[in-house]
């Protein structure tokens, strides 16, 4: 078994993910979480961050931060992801400071990419074999009193979703199928299995919500005025209140280096 390349997904990716409702969400979510505390963390620096996007496919959160004027090394084991980065970054009016980077995030090291003060690493966890090694890993490149981002699917949501919906068959495998296919994640993982690696790297959690704890569980009949912007509003709104942060889709750690 090896991790999860999404060349061959890619186009697929793009359409299920970007530009839709769900990624508008996600979008809104991680900047809503990440924004203030990035700018604090540059006005402590009083410099531009340097910030790696691990597994950032078209890099799209990379652009908005290049965009600031940090210096973002986008890296993705997809050849195609990062072409199609690279067409985004080359037609931006804006020059962008982004090195991207083809290689599994495994192989990064301090010694050949150097440390940073913030790491990204989202929706990345659920394709790895062994996310536990591969997210310890990342560590090693982070800075003393650096920002961990991680964003990952929540299992026990996947199955929340898969009772409501009366695939109870499903749910009594384990949600396991005979074989994989499309965009669902091959090993999602449990908040409190992630919330306990925190605890042993000394990584403070500083922030944490739910993403799309509303939209994924909305009824097929929605009423006539059901509006977008209310619903990414409301989903703001719930994302960081319990119970509704334990069933998005997924969860969104922020956590501070010690």
């Amino acid at each position: 078994m090896q991790d999860t390349n999404f060349d061959k997904l890619s186009q697929k990716f793009a359409k299920n993910i970007y530009g839709t409702t769900k990624g508008d969400i996600r979008a809104a979510v991680l900047w809503r979480d990440l924004e203030p505390a990035i700018d604090l963390l540059a006005a402590l620096n009083h410099s531009p961050l340097r910030i790696l996007d691990a597994g950032g496919g078209f890099g799209l959160l990379s652009q908005k931060l290049a965009m600031l004027g940090h210096e973002v090394v986008l890296c993705d084991i997809s050849a195609q992801m990062l072409a199609e980065a690279q067409r985004q970054i080359e037609a931006s009016e804006t020059p962008l400071n982004i090195t991207l980077v083809h290689s599994p995030i495994q192989a990064l090291t301090p010694e050949l990419n150097g440390q940073f003060d913030i790491i990204l690493c989202h929706a990345v966890a659920e394709w790895l074999i062994d996310a536990q090694s591969t997210l310890q890993g990342l560590l090693s490149l982070l800075k003393p009193q650096g920002l961990f981002s991680l964003m990952f699917y929540n299992k026990e949501a996947m199955r929340f979703h898969s009772l409501v919906s009366g695939n109870f068959d499903y749910v009594m495998r384990d949600m396991k199928v005979k074989k994989k296919v499309g965009l669902t994640p091959t090993h999602p993982l449990y908040i409190e299995d992630v919330r306990q690696w925190f605890n042993q790297w000394q990584l403070q959690i500083v922030s944490q919500s739910g993403v799309r704890v509303i939209n994924d569980y909305l009824k097929h009949q929605l009423p006539p005025n059901f509006d977008i912007k209310q619903l990414i509003e409301m989903e703001l709104l719930y994302s960081q209140r319990e119970p509704y942060l334990s069933l998005g889709r997924y969860v969104h750690f922020l956590a501070k280096q010690a």
